[in-house]
């Protein structure tokens, strides 16, 4: 006897279908799996044995082939067990095979039958769509993360005997069909509830009125970011509360950020809905280039993939390997990861905003010294320190600034209160939506990155403006990359300050903000 299940597969963050065929014939007792599955798979043939007999079905003592297909393409997970023993309970008579048409099967068994959940579910569930199928047989545990595919019918399960439809067809599963749509109401509610509260606030920052700044005009135009500076003048402290002045993720970009995360297993089954928040990563240093990037046999989400529409904060940056750093040139011009492997090519997006600190030796008190605090480095440890950082990389941070002491404390006697997350919020907020109204009436796609003539063509400029970015240029001699970044950052600068026209002011407080580079 022959059967056909539907199920899945992830491959990089995108959903990819997979037949699983199941055959059973005369014979020695044996059981088959072909199609290049990895150990996981191969052990799929016990723990579906043990589920089949523990929910009182029979194991056939025939020899039983699983063929995966396409069988070039390489397979790994848990999430074929359910269709594997579906394909063996149908084969062998024990099922009616009918209600499995047109029916996608994803989950992991225990041995007793239970249905656990698997990662990687709403890439699945969006390739299902892609292809034509619209029901889908899961795990009880991803059905929320499921139901945000709207137009297709879920079916929640449980336990492997909830699959027993004796000549009742599809209209037995009612019982376990899943409301999608009331839980999709649910999440939506308790999102409008949902706010960056796990973020300490800006007004606990005392002084650094420049670098405040610069990291409210950095989240209103996702530019990247640089602090050098002295240890102790709140570097880190400042860029950890970024994500607290970030506009929550829009609709789709929630639902790129949580696949991502689902198809990593980095999404938790307790989640309430789409990934509404920015995310924000910060890896040790001892990161290899495959988890910044992403990597493996068949490549996983780096960290610069799990950054998307958010931050990737990276600390201390001459500590990272150089040969890590210089991975980061393609993601931060392109936005996207490209992994080769033998047999594809994988793309991961990675659209972000790069945040790096660093002192400016190894002890951390070159030039800026003090009675107490004197640099004990030498010129060629300070070359060294310096040199992990190469000039295109540098080339591509928008905002580069030094971060000194603090003279005096805002919010002191006389003064007036320290300036709020949740006012600096507000005037990214205000700053986005110029750019979103102005990207309509251009015709542009909403966060569409120009370059070029049409950059240029694109924004309203004071001639004085342009006089000063030509002279810069001379004089300055920057690169033409730096040359269209200082030009979107002076742009994001007027949008702070709601002017329309992109001013010398503006141009001026873009250009000081290239400091390493002068």
């Amino acid at each position: 006897m022959f059967s056909l299940m539907h199920s899945s597969s992830v491959l990089g963050v995108e959903g990819k279908g997979i037949s699983v065929e199941v055959d059973i014939a005369s014979g020695l007792p044996q059981v088959s799996v072909v199609g290049l599955p990895d150990p996981a798979v191969r052990e799929s043939v016990e723990r579906v044995r043990a589920a089949i007999k523990n929910s009182g079905f029979s194991f056939p003592l025939d020899r039983i082939t699983v063929n995966l297909a396409p069988a070039d393409l390489r397979k790994e997970g848990t999430a074929f067990d359910l269709a594997i023993a579906a394909g063996i309970l149908t084969a062998s008579g024990q099922l009616e095979a009918r209600p499995f048409g047109q029916t996608m099967l994803i989950g992991e068994l225990s041995l007793n039958g239970e249905i656990r959940p698997v990662p990687g579910v709403l890439a699945m569930i969006e390739q299902a769509k892609r292809s034509g199928i619209r029901k889908v047989l899961l795990p009880l545990a991803n059905a929320r993360e499921a139901a945000w595919i709207t137009d297709m019918e879920l079916y929640a399960i449980t336990h492997l005997k909830e699959l027993l439809t004796p000549n009742k067809g599809a209209e037995a599963w009612s019982d376990i069909r899943f409301d999608a749509a009331a839980s999709r109401l649910n999440a939506s509610a308790a999102a409008e509830e949902e706010h960056a509260e796990g973020y300490s606030d800006y007004s606990d920052v005392y002084g650094q009125q420049q670098a405040k700044r610069a990291l409210l005009i950095a989240a209103a135009g996702k530019h990247n970011i640089l602090f050098a500076g002295p240890p102790g003048t709140g570097k880190t402290m400042m860029i950890r509360r970024l994500p607290g002045i970030l506009p929550p993720l829009t609709e789709e970009e929630a639902l790129e950020v949580t696949k991502i995360y689902s198809a990593a297993g980095k999404l938790s089954t307790d989640a309430r809905g789409l990934i509404r928040i920015a995310p924000f990563r910060s890896p040790h240093h001892t990161i290899s280039a495959g988890g910044l990037i992403g990597g493996g046999s068949v490549p996983k989400p780096g960290e610069v993939t799990l950054a998307h529409h958010g931050v990737l904060y990276l600390d201390e940056l001459p500590e990272f390997s150089r040969t890590v750093l210089e991975v980061l040139r393609q993601p931060l011009e392109d936005g996207i990861v490209t992994i080769a492997r033998s047999r594809a090519v994988f793309h991961f997006p990675a659209k972000l905003m790069l945040a790096v600190s660093f002192n400016p030796c190894p002890c951390g008190y070159a030039g800026h010294e003090t009675t107490e605090k004197r640099c004990t480095c030498s010129d060629s440890a300070i070359a060294k320190y310096r040199s992990k950082m190469s000039g295109p990389l540098l080339d591509r941070i928008d905002i580069q600034l030094e971060v000194p002491r603090p003279i005096e404390l805002e919010g002191g006697s006389g003064d007036a209160p320290a300036v709020g997350s949740a006012q600096m919020r507000q005037q990214v907020l205000q700053a986005r939506a110029r750019r979103e109204q102005r990207d309509n009436e251009l015709g542009l796609k909403s966060g569409m990155r120009l370059s070029g003539t049409a950059l240029r063509r694109s924004i309203l400029m004071k001639k004085e403006a342009f006089e000063l970015l030509d002279n810069a240029l001379t004089v300055l001699n920057i690169s033409m990359r730096a040359y269209d970044r200082i030009l979107r950052l002076a742009r994001t600068i007027a949008d702070v300050e709601g002017s329309e026209w992109v001013e010398d002011v503006h141009l001026a407080e873009a250009i000081q903000y290239r400091r390493l580079d002068l």
